[in-house]
């Protein structure tokens, strides 16, 4: 029976077995920041910058899930949640990058118990862009030696918590971490410093190749993996497909899954002094057994100033590329273009250059300007619309053969957008942040009735 108390029967089918959930980020939703030893993270920091984030929001207090952790299990479980991605706060575990901090450490062992207990499978993800101050002021992603201290809070976790978590991801969104908060300046460290972008990229790389050996001695059943935010890129103009493709694709999926960088890429990126020493591929290709990717939206690129928009700073060695943008495809209130089509080209873009790895969908979603009605109802029809649709497209994609085996909506609750603050919602689940209620949106109801069913009517 679905959550509405209707029978429900499935036109479209998932696998058996596939993984339904959705995912969060530690500084997104958990407060709690100077709380129980935890020490500032560079979200801390950029957030207190005046005109860093949309209307000086901080990660105070967020969702308050450090305190209402239950009660939000308690939601997943209502909606029928096979399973819950969250991050581990590295400020919270080991604050300032240094020694071990117990009570850190006790609230994931809580939340992971709090999960099974209720039938959850709980989805480690170690790292979501809160690298702890103290190691930015120490040069950040840009020093190597980030990259090992990254391996000791990664085996400080699953010494913990590896014989409970089946399944962990080092990264998430390496991209962004790099060119966003090193290139382009608009998420933390807020550095505009191309050299340091590069290095920044490839030291997160390391990092997850030095912590893979950590997470297998610990955690020797547990599915371990990457999560990367793919973006299928297009064009008529093949040099600036090939290098936005590059950067944003290519650049992390091809030492993870092949064991080598992109000659082309690595030309591109050789003015910036990539830093790759002796030994760092084999590490950073040690074996995966899951692939997470985030899927948002496309790219279409040119290099003719009068057809498109200039690239950002982030696009280090591509700056005279230029995106085009459709004016007919509908926008969420992010300004993204919804293009569903691009996830079913997406996934299979990777079975086929890619094959072999086990592939899971670990963020898809869309911030709508969510009204709580007179009723009390969040009825965000348009979000219904989008999670269709791109269910729609994941399912294309598995009927072509794709080895898709789960689907994590982003995010259960609404939350710290990053440089947006509080100002897009994305949940399923409203939040009121000056009481903190919660109250599951329409949508939350809909995806509930795709859980029972395993799929779509």
């Amino acid at each position: 029976m679905s959550v509405l108390g209707e029978q429900v029967a499935a036109a479209l089918e998932f696998p058996p077995g596939f993984l339904w959930g959705a995912s969060t980020a530690a500084f997104q939703i958990e407060g709690a920041t100077r709380q129980d030893g935890r020490t500032d993270s560079i979200w801390d920091a950029f957030s207190r910058r005046p005109g860093a984030v949309a209307g000086g929001d901080t990660g105070e207090p967020a969702a308050d899930h450090y305190h209402r952790y239950r009660d939000d299990v308690a939601l997943m479980r209502a909606l029928g949640f096979g399973a819950y991605r969250f991050s581990i706060a590295w400020s919270r575990v080991r604050p300032d990058g240094g020694e071990v901090n117990p009570k850190g450490l006790d609230f994931y062992d809580r939340l992971t118990d709090e999960l099974l207990a209720n039938g959850i499978t709980p989805w480690a993800t170690l790292y979501h862009f809160d690298l702890p101050q103290a190691l930015e002021e120490a040069g950040g992603w840009a020093n190597r030696d980030t990259a090992f201290r990254f391996a000791e809070f990664a085996e400080t976790s699953v010494a913990r918590l590896g014989d409970r978590i089946p399944f962990w991801s080092t990264l998430n969104e390496p991209w962004c971490s790099a060119f966003l908060g090193y290139a382009a300046g608009i998420h933390a460290p807020g550095r505009r410093e191309p050299e340091a972008a590069a290095a920044a990229a490839h030291h997160l790389l390391l990092a997850h190749g030095l912590a893979m050996p950590e997470l297998r001695r610990h955690a020797p059943a547990a599915r371990l993996g990457i999560t990367l935010n793919l973006y299928p890129v297009q064009g008529e103009d093949q040099e600036a497909v090939r290098k936005i493709d590059g950067l944003q694709n290519r650049l992390f999926l091809d030492p993870v899954l092949l064991g080598r960088y992109p000659e082309d890429l690595l030309a591109d990126l050789e003015p910036f002094g990539f830093p790759v020493r002796d030994g760092d591929l084999a590490a950073i290709g040690t074996p995966i057994d899951q692939l997470g990717i985030n899927y948002y939206r496309g790219y279409e690129v040119t290099r003719d100033p009068a057809l498109g928009e200039a690239a950002g700073p982030e696009w280090i060695g591509a700056r005279e590329v230029r995106f085009i943008p459709d004016p007919h495809a509908p926008l969420t209130e992010s300004g993204w273009q919804v293009e569903p089509d691009k996830l079913t080209d997406t996934l299979l873009r990777v079975h086929r250059e890619y094959p072999h790895i086990p592939l899971y969908v670990t963020e898809n979603g869309a911030a709508y300007p969510d009204h709580v009605g007179p009723d009390g109802e969040i009825a965000d029809d348009d979000r219904i619309g989008f999670l269709d649709s791109h269910l729609r497209a994941a399912h294309a994609a598995v009927a072509q053969g794709v080895d898709l085996r789960g689907f994590f909506y982003w995010s259960l609750l609404d939350n710290f957008e990053w440089a947006e603050g509080y100002a897009k919602r994305f949940g399923l689940v409203h939040v009121d942040y000056a009481t903190q209620e919660r109250t599951p949106k329409r949508s939350a109801a809909w995806y509930a009735n795709v859980i029972a069913a395993n799929g779509l009517r």
